[in-house]
């Protein structure tokens, strides 16, 4: 049933509250809705927080989006992690009704005694609603000062003396209705005091409501700030240090061989290595180098065809090293600064013990034969599907064994492979046990399917997922899709924007060299707070096993690949300084860091974009203003190829400026600093500077 006053459409909600939103600590977002009455009486609206421990709030103002559309919303912040609730409260605000009509009236001599007396009447009921809890906020004394330098007065009461509101407010607003009372002034200067900006602020602390209207209250999840920022790379632990010779003897690396490249993965920045399976690996069907089904007998076979004679899902590789090894590795990684993530792939080899354990997990097909994994016209031979329809019981006990298993070991983040060919229920289930016990496990959905699948995966728990990035390198689809990311689906799909993985690589980077290579990197580490790479990309491979597959040549999932990255870098081959730039430099701008304050600037060519990032400064209450704050502005040429010349037209507002502003920008690739306004000539060369970094400052330092 609609309340007096109708509250619609209000957001962050998830299919009308079936699930949570999202949001992490620290992080800043709007709570909106759309608020309207009969007639033209003003309505006000505003939003009561509850934190996890129950504790409520006091009312937070909404603002009217643009005056006449009924949208209202207000930007909080949420600062600790946790289940919060957040309800919407409307009203009627008779004294923004009166003094609408008092400032039409009063200046045409039009009722004005009447319009002041009414006035004076509603002033005294809202110093009759100030509590003693609601002192706290906007100095009565304000009031009381500019009253008096207005009518003549003492103190600015009607009898010299300053009311019984021990902080002051109600003998504030009581003073008002005095004001307003005295005929020994004019109507007009009467109507001044109503008109102070003190005591708009004092109304805006104690506001008179009527017909308050109470929406549902809304949930709202919290978690850990690394649920939305963060840098992602991934790497094989078996390649780390592995020797293969000229005549194709292989040897595999370990972890303890592995953990000699954390070094300088901390230091280009990244916050989490992620590990694909590190679990034995059958040899049934195994794949051999290029994914032929005959390997050589050293070939290491497809990690993600997990399980042998040497156990299954909570057992390591036996190359790899102990259970004892993998704890030495998570805690290398975590002396410097980063997290260890793992596969978490739910599925087997024909050699894993669940497949003679459990045969009944598993399709059988009419020839007698389990069905192995297929994704036309591609073929995993080497992999089993689980039937999550057969013994559902029993296959959730056992994945969450193995699930605490890992965590136990000091894992709290896991990367899902392929969790769209799971069903949801189970998802919804195992997330919803994981967050009761603990609260800040992450799980990443590798959930490269449909649209409506991979929205819902999130919705029922995954705190981030693969998205669609890889194939979105038009400007149009760039800002289209970049933009639902940010303001559409942000309120419970976060995105990680992989520029490449093991099993992608896309013909931009096929074809664009180098230049594609540094492009993709700027606009993800750019434009989301979760970007990742996969290990060879600043080394910019990109020879597909046949022209028109996205698959490599010579794929690390079904071989070793040690690289020589210390030659890399000295023979100036590796893009790992520019990788460290960015990583650096989305550490030290906070704006960087969230996903809902992406904004597209017009730019008159259809191969350069640009956008932009703030985080405001602090709210000044002299100007109802926030500060500048942190802003980066971003120019990038998509076109690997050419260069290009281009207009960009700013929308200064949006970045906390005036239309007529000058400013400064230094632009973090090149070092140079540039003067700019709100239309800016650019040129970009991809194969020298393809993209503009800048950050924004008023004035020239």
């Amino acid at each position: 049933m609609i309340g007096r006053i109708p509250i619609t459409d209000i957001s962050p909600v998830v299919d009308c509250g079936q699930w949570p939103a999202k949001a992490v600590a620290g992080e800043t977002f709007a709570v909106s809705a759309t608020v309207f009455r009969e007639g033209h009486d003003a309505v006000a609206a505003g939003v009561v927080l509850t934190a996890p421990d129950g504790q409520r709030g006091r009312l937070r103002r909404m603002r009217e989006s643009a005056s006449g559309t009924d949208r209202w919303a207000v930007e909080i912040c949420l600062p600790t992690e946790g289940d919060w609730l957040f309800r919407v409260e409307a009203w009627s605000d008779p004294l923004a009704t009166w003094l609408h009509d008092a400032e039409i009236k009063i200046p045409r001599g039009l009722d004005s005694d009447l319009m002041c007396e009414e006035g004076a009447r509603l002033f005294e009921r809202a110093a009759k609603a100030v509590r003693q809890a609601d002192c706290p906020g906007p100095d009565g004394q304000a009031v009381l000062a500019a009253t008096a330098a207005r009518n003549g007065t003492k103190n600015g009461t009607a009898n010299g003396k300053n009311g019984d509101s021990p902080c002051g407010h109600r003998a504030a607003l009581l003073a008002v209705a005095a004001t307003l009372r005295d005929e020994d002034l004019d109507p007009r200067a009467r109507l001044s005091v109503a008109q102070l900006p003190e005591t708009a602020a004092l109304l805006e602390a104690h506001p008179l409501r009527e017909m308050v209207t109470r929406a549902k209250q809304q949930r709202i999840r919290v978690s850990r700030r690394r649920a939305l920022y963060g840098s992602w790379y991934e790497f094989f632990p078996r390649s780390e240090g592995a020797v293969v010779n000229e005549v194709g003897i292989s040897k595999s690396g370990n972890f303890q061989t592995a953990a000699k490249r954390l070094p300088a993965v901390a230091k280009m920045g990244f916050d989490v290595v992620y590990l694909p399976p590190i679990h034995p690996i059958g040899t049934t069907f195994r794949k051999g180098r290029n994914n032929t089904l005959s390997p050589e007998p050293d070939e290491p076979g497809s990690p993600w065809a997990i399980g042998s004679e040497d156990g299954g899902h909570d057992a390591i590789h036996p190359e790899l090293g102990t259970l004892e090894d993998f704890e030495q590795f998570v805690s290398r990684a975590r002396e410097l600064g980063m997290e260890v993530a793992i596969d978490f792939a739910l599925q087997c080899s024909p050699d894993h013990p669940w497949v003679k354990e459990h045969p009944e997990w598993f399709t059988i097909r009419a020839d007698g034969t389990i069905a192995y994994a297929e994704n036309p016209p591609k073929k995993y031979q080497d992999i089993y599907p689980i039937n999550f329809d057969r013994d559902p019981e029993g296959i959730y006990t056992e994945v969450k064994r193995v699930l605490r298993h890992w965590m136990d070991h000091g894992v709290r983040i896991f990367r899902v492979d392929n969790p769209h060919t799971k069903p949801v229920a189970f998802w919804e289930r195992l997330m919803a046990d994981t967050h009761a016990t603990d609260p800040d496990v992450l799980f990443l959905a590798e959930a490269f399917t449909r649209p409506p699948m991979l929205q819902m995966l999130a919705k029922v728990g995954f705190h981030q997922s693969y998205t669609y990035y890889t194939w979105k390198n038009s400007k149009a689809d760039v800002e289209a899709y970049l933009s639902e990311l940010a303001h559409v689906t942000s309120s419970f799909l976060r995105p990680n924007l992989f520029v490449n993985t093991p099993d992608i690589l896309h013909e931009y980077l096929q074809h664009g060299g180098v230049p594609a290579f540094k492009i993709r990197a700027v606009l993800a580490a750019l434009a989301s707070p979760t970007w990742g790479v996969y290990s060879g990309y600043e080394l910019a491979e990109n020879v597909p096993v046949r022209p028109g597959s996205e698959e490599y040549l010579d794929s690390e999932k079904y071989q070793y690949k040690p690289r020589n990255w210390v030659l890399a870098e000295r023979e100036g081959r590796s893009m790992a300084p520019l990788l460290t730039h960015l990583n650096l430099f989305r550490r030290a701008h906070p704006a960087l860091q969230e996903l809902r304050n992406l904004r597209f600037h017009r730019v008159d060519q259809p191969d350069i974009i640009c956008f932009s990032k703030r985080l405001p400064g602090a709210y000044d209450t002299a100007t109802r203003r926030h500060g500048l704050g942190d802003v980066v502005l971003a120019v990038i040429n998509l076109d690997p190829h050419h260069t290009h010349e281009a207009t960009v037209e700013l929308d200064l507002p949006a970045i906390g400026l005036d239309w007529n502003a000058e400013f400064v920008v230094d632009d973090e690739l090149s070092g140079e600093s540039y003067r700019w306004r709100q239309s800016n000539y650019v040129r970009l060369d991809p194969h020298i500077q393809p993209a503009h970094i800048l950050t924004v400052r008023a004035s020239p330092r």
